[in-house]
């Protein structure tokens, strides 16, 4: 089920959104059009490297390194490859504009970053020796998805669903959309390996748990209902 697009209009233009996917889509072209091995300094130096936070007397920092908190929003404007960052900004161009309208642009900030972070500290956790690079969105757009289904879950969102050989387009709820997403992501998360997890799912759950947590306090509209719809249609 791939979210294409909402119909949530905006009352204001979602200026940060804007910038966060220009800021993303900037940091990838500069990682893309280094050599790999620059490619690979260039991650070691900017990604979030869980060792050197929570044990240090493994981690032997690479030259230029930043120390680790600075990372935790470093780490957020990297990407693994193009589907990693295609992925993140169709999910942050859908869902972002209406969470930044919700909050205000200066409350949208500081609530991207403290759920990247807090998704990124939330891996971290899991394998505090990793000396594996934690970088992407994905853990600060979880956040945002957790805002979405609490601000707005009888929005419909128009998904693309796989069956066989076609590709069917259909309306649903935002409850839905954001609900299973979050269950794929609990369970990929509990199969994941803690010594090489791949995709650094409990990142996701941490980033959500955060926006869950977060929402109450820098939303500007009411939970729970923006829209006519029930959730259950």
């Amino acid at each position: 089920m791939i979210p294409i697009s909402d119909d949530n209009p905006v009352g204001h233009p979602p200026f940060i959104t804007w910038a966060i996917i220009a800021g993303c889509v900037a940091g990838y072209v500069w990682q893309a059009s280094a050599p790999n091995a620059v490619q690979q300094d260039q991650i070691l130096r900017l990604g979030f490297v869980p060792a050197s936070l929570f044990a240090p007397g493994s981690y032997v920092p690479v030259a230029g390194a930043l120390s680790p908190f600075t990372t935790l929003i470093t780490a957020l404007f990297l990407h693994g490859g193009l589907l990693h960052l295609g992925g993140n900004m169709l999910y942050l161009w859908i869902f972002g504009n209406n969470v930044e309208d919700a909050m205000g642009h200066i409350r949208f900030v500081v609530f991207y970053l403290v759920c990247g972070a807090a998704a990124s500290l939330a891996q971290g956790l899991i394998q505090i020796d990793s000396l594996v690079p934690v970088l992407g969105a994905s853990g600060a757009i979880s956040g945002v998805l957790a805002a979405y289904v609490l601000i707005y879950p009888r929005a419909r969102v128009t998904v693309i669903v796989p069956l066989g050989i076609l590709l069917y387009p259909m309306k649903i709820s935002a409850f839905y959309v954001v609900g299973f997403w979050f269950l794929l992501q609990l369970i990929s998360a509990a199969l994941s390996s803690r010594v090489d997890p791949g995709v650094a799912w409990w990142a996701h759950v941490g980033g959500f748990g955060a926006g869950l947590l977060l929402t109450p306090l820098l939303s500007q509209f009411p939970l729970f209902g923006r829209l006519h719809r029930g959730p259950w249609e």
